[in-house]
């Protein structure tokens, strides 16, 4: 077989792996399983040792998932000085790369840091839709120069699967926590009917003054009323 041959075989195998792969992660249910499945991923697709998702949330970074703790590490440290890669990444909404933590002279407190872990290389990705970055996918590598064009076409390609499940897998959730409420206000609604023979626009007027006057969202003055059959108290 020719070299040329091998190289087009591996190229197949690894579109296949990669499809397979794509479809896992968009079969995955909730956000938490979402992220993971991403870090996971990461690993099978990248020649990296380590890889995190970072979400944005209100603005600031939040970590749901890593494969290891190094990469918690390395995230904690950048929210502590907010400066590196992550936050450059996040903020300007574009792919930051670390060819050596020994030698970038970008952020040397963070680079220094890192070093000392003995990650070498970072690739952070940014998981951008149409409405925003909703998050970074962070590489690591033991080695320097880890990187190369290769890979970050790979991880720009991950980052896109990425960016979509995410973005799907918050919108369910929030789809998820507006029915939940919706049903707690409807249970408390009844509680305040039953019990003060008042109809429901009434109960739901009762349940909004009492959210505003004590300043607490209306699902937690429901789940207020339904665990202590209780309004809070508005004084």
């Amino acid at each position: 077989m020719a070299i040329g041959d091998i190289d087009t075989s591996y190229r197949k195998v690894q579109a296949d792996h990669f499809a397979a792969l794509a479809l896992e992660l968009h079969e995955t249910r909730g956000l938490t399983e979402t992220v993971q499945a991403v870090v996971e991923f990461s690993l099978q697709a990248l020649t990296c040792s380590h890889a995190g998702v970072a979400l944005s949330v209100r603005g600031r970074p939040e970590v749901p998932a890593v494969t290891d703790p190094v990469v918690s590490q390395i995230y904690q440290w950048q929210m502590e000085l907010r400066a590196g890669p992550l936050i450059e990444s996040m903020r300007e909404h574009r792919t930051v790369l670390v060819r050596d933590t020994a030698v970038d002279e970008r952020w040397p407190d963070w680079s220094a840091k890192v070093l000392s872990l003995g990650v070498r290389s970072v690739l952070d990705v940014p998981l951008t839709t149409a409405s925003g970055t909703v998050g970074v996918l962070g590489l690591y590598s033991v080695e320097p120069d880890a990187f190369a064009a290769d890979d970050q076409a790979i991880a720009a390609i991950l980052a896109r699967h990425a960016s979509v499940a995410v973005a799907t897998a918050r919108k369910e959730q929030g789809l998820s926590v507006a029915i939940d409420a919706r049903k707690l206000v409807g249970q408390a609604m009844g509680i305040l009917m039953e019990r003060y023979d008042l109809d429901a626009d009434r109960a739901f007027a009762i349940l909004k003054r009492y959210s505003q006057d004590t300043n607490t969202k209306l699902r937690d003055v429901a789940v207020h009323l339904i665990k202590t059959r209780q309004l809070p108290d508005s004084r």
